[in-house]
């Protein structure tokens, strides 16, 4: 929770400075820079994070990547900035000449709004061309925030971001494959439905009707599942209402609230005002029982007070809301079970 919060705050300031930010150095400073701060990493240590860290290839020397973060005196992740401005889509080439010269498993480009992180899962030492994580800051998703926190200092495992690096990378894959035949469907995709569906020869008349008729099926069946799912929510939100109406609910001219229920309630405020405010401890009178609750919420029973039968019981409640009925010879006895009514206070604070 932490971690998102301070990926929002981030997300915050750039939006209110990016169109201020003019340059690459500034880019760094005002956005990639915090950004290593809130993984855990202390950008004033030039021990843990090292500006312009030299990546030589062959014989072309004082080849610089932007930032390397080191953990145990070994480099864990590299980092190439871009401006604020720029398409990412046209510098990975550059990284991907640093990442084989250098001990890391992990590379991250970014422009301080866009991060993709790259490792080396389709060949080892070789960075691969699509990243296995990719997001943007100020849109950033809770589901995401649990992959970024990985990255944390006090997180950081390679073995462990390596193993799910695979599924992260080709579950958006197949995501965005997804997408893409949602919008055109490709001609395999609807003739893997068109054969199934159609029984005749699937000519270029067919295939063109299946194309628009797969496209419209699967609009339709998206639509459909999202609609039960609110359909489901809104119908179990307002069965939930109708159980709290019926639990609720009882004919006014059958109840009779008498002077006895009343001066056990004040008994009660009384005990309960130690640790509560009297404005929230509320009474409720039913047929069967004089209930006393929390907040007015029949979810939060303080006790129940059963006295217009041949006996007189004070309900208490334990930790799961069960009731016990303690019998009581007048309500005077409700101060015996002082500890008990203060015990179910502390159950809901």
């Amino acid at each position: 929770m932490e971690l998102h919060n301070q990926l929002k705050a981030l997300a915050d300031k750039i939006h209110q400075l990016k169109d201020k930010i003019e340059t690459e150095e500034s880019t760094k400073h005002a956005f990639v820079l915090p950004f290593i701060n809130i993984l855990g990493y202390d950008t004033f240590n030039p021990t843990e994070v090292v500006p312009e860290f030299t990546a030589d290839l062959g014989l072309k020397k004082g080849e610089k990547v932007d930032y390397a973060i080191f953990q145990n005196g070994n480099p864990i992740l590299i980092v190439e900035c871009k401006n604020w401005r720029e398409d990412l889509n046209v510098h990975n080439s550059q990284l991907f000449r640093y990442f084989h010269v250098t001990k890391t498993r992990f590379s991250l480009l970014t422009n301080g709004i866009e991060y993709r992180f790259y490792t080396d899962l389709e060949e080892p030492n070789k960075m691969d061309e699509k990243p296995f994580l990719e997001f943007d800051i100020t849109t950033v998703k809770e589901n995401m925030v649990i992959e970024i926190a990985k990255f944390h200092k006090s997180n950081f495992d390679v073995d462990s971001i390596v193993d799910n690096a695979s599924s992260l990378k080709y579950t958006r894959e197949i995501k965005r494959l997804i997408s893409e035949e949602l919008i055109i469907p490709s001609h395999d995709f609807v003739r893997l439905f068109a054969n199934k569906a159609y029984s005749g020869r699937l000519t270029e008349r067919v295939m063109e009707e299946f194309k628009e008729l797969v496209q419209k099926a699967f609009n339709q069946t998206i639509s459909e599942k999202v609609n039960d799912r609110l359909n489901a929510a809104i119908n179990k939100e307002a069965e939930k209402q109708q159980e709290d109406n019926v639990e609720t609910q009882e004919p006014e001219s059958k109840i009779i609230t008498t002077e006895e229920e009343m001066e056990g309630f004040r008994i009660v405020v009384a005990i309960l005002r130690r640790k509560l405010p009297v404005s929230r401890i509320i009474h409720r009178d039913t047929q069967s029982y004089f209930g006393i609750l929390l907040d007015d919420n029949n979810r939060k029973p303080l006790c129940r007070l059963h006295l217009n039968g041949g006996n007189k019981y004070l309900g208490v409640f334990d930790d799961k809301k069960n009731e016990t009925r303690e019998p009581i010879q007048s309500i005077d006895d409700i101060y015996k079970f002082e500890d008990a009514l203060l015990k179910t206070v502390d159950n809901y604070l």
